[in-house]
């Protein structure tokens, strides 16, 4: 056991102080309210909504890719309802004097809470896509997907 020392008298042990510090710490996260408490959903939560990315073709190339989204609320039922929109991002590569990258495009809803929509790829490489889906403005689902485009 490691044991703590001052000015030639010991102090503590290390296994008591960080035994003390853990109860402190899971006293202060259960009380309600506390600061700096994070109120973080259940690990076996599911989020309110459940969003699917597909592309034609797949993986998407270089050019125009026919982009697919699937929305389903929390109980497994399609959303038909929803503002649909993806977001390409490419980081900047100083290296090769490449800024950042991006393009968005909004998609349509064509059935059963699929939505659909044509996106441009301009180079191919590792992306960053975005979906978005909002409903009077308000967002209620958003997932990033890493994707690699090819030539």
């Amino acid at each position: 056991m490691f044991h703590i020392e001052r000015q030639g008298q010991r102090r503590s042990t290390f296994g008591v102080d960080a035994a003390a510090v853990a109860i402190a710490l899971a006293i202060a996260l259960a009380v309600p309210g506390h600061v700096g408490a994070a109120q973080q959903p259940a690990a076996s939560q599911k989020p309110a909504v459940d969003i699917m990315l597909m592309s034609k073709p797949s993986p998407p190339k270089m050019g125009p890719n026919t982009i697919e989204v699937m929305l389903k609320d929390a109980a497994g039922k399609p959303i038909t309802d929803a503002d649909v929109s993806v977001m390409f991002f490419m980081a900047a590569m100083p290296e090769m004097k490449m800024p950042e990258m991006k393009n968005s495009a909004a998609l349509k809803h064509v059935k059963d809470g699929t939505y659909s929509g044509t996106a441009q790829v301009m180079m191919a490489g590792k992306w960053d896509v975005t979906v978005t889906a909002k409903r009077a403005g308000k967002e209620i689902g958003s997932k990033k997907f890493p994707i690699t485009a090819e030539k």
